[in-house]
């Protein structure tokens, strides 16, 4: 009878040691992290290019992490089931409201509602009006604001599309104020990663001459022979001073 005790106290003991186990063992993480490669949003977008991902693991790269029940992608998946998956009804939730759903701590519902008011702005900057280059006297207008004042020399390129509506304006180089260097190689990889289809050169000249310099000619001439390889056309190139300015195009030049 004694033996057949400590045998039922041995069994009692390692069911309770068991229960302990399981009332103590640290839960499952559902952090993409641990996910197997295959599953992971971040590397599917680095990989596979953003369109290959769904809204929901979109926003589950937001969070990171779901609840102890179920993954980022699982949560998200709700959360967009709530507002018919539809993006711009999520972008309409509080922070209390997202918060509402379990593993959305305040900092995940800040997270989405930053996320959700930048792709607004972004629509909001699409659907202006793009400006359009009619005439140097167009792009004087554009540029003079930027470079008429300063005390040393920037070249900038303005990128256009197939109806001359400017798809961007970037500074290429900032120099002295006798001079600036320009890689030709990066002003047309710019090129091809907006779409432009043609080029407009621009920089100031701080000494107020109008008159371009040797190099200014030769770098022209090195853009319109690169960029015509690539079928993007140089337009013009402008010298720009505080109140005046030269155009190659105007001057027969290209």
């Amino acid at each position: 009878m004694e033996d057949i005790s400590k045998y039922n106290g041995f069994i009692a003991s390692e069911i309770y040691n068991i229960y302990i186990y399981f009332m103590t063992k640290k839960p499952q993480s559902f952090s993409i992290k641990n996910w197997s490669q295959g599953d992971q949003p971040r590397e599917k977008l680095r990989d596979k290019g953003r369109a290959s991902l769904s809204d929901a693991e979109l926003v589950a790269i937001l969070i990171g992490s779901g609840n102890r029940d179920e993954s980022a992608v699982d949560l998200c998946k709700r959360i967009l089931a709530s507002v018919d998956n539809n993006l711009s009804e999520l972008g309409k939730l509080s922070i209390k409201q997202l918060m509402a759903f379990k593993g959305i701590g305040e900092a995940k519902a800040i997270t989405i509602a930053a996320a959700l008011e930048l792709g607004r702005r972004r629509r909001g900057e699409d659907a202006l009006e793009k400006k359009k280059i009619t005439s140097s006297a167009s792009v004087f207008e554009l540029m003079q604001p930027i470079l008429g004042d300063l005390p040393h020399e920037e070249f900038w390129i303005i990128y256009l599309n197939n109806s001359n509506k400017v798809l961007q304006k970037q500074q290429q180089s900032k120099g002295g104020i006798t001079g600036t260097l320009v890689d030709v190689r990066l002003v047309l990889k710019h090129a091809l990663e907006v779409g432009a289809t043609s080029i407009i050169l621009t920089h100031n000249h701080p000494s107020g001459t109008l008159k371009p310099s040797e190099s200014d000619i030769q770098l022209t001439k090195k853009l319109k022979h690169a960029s015509d390889s690539l079928d993007i056309k140089v337009l013009d190139h402008l010298i720009v001073t505080e109140k005046a300015y030269f155009s190659f195009a105007d001057e027969n030049l290209l």
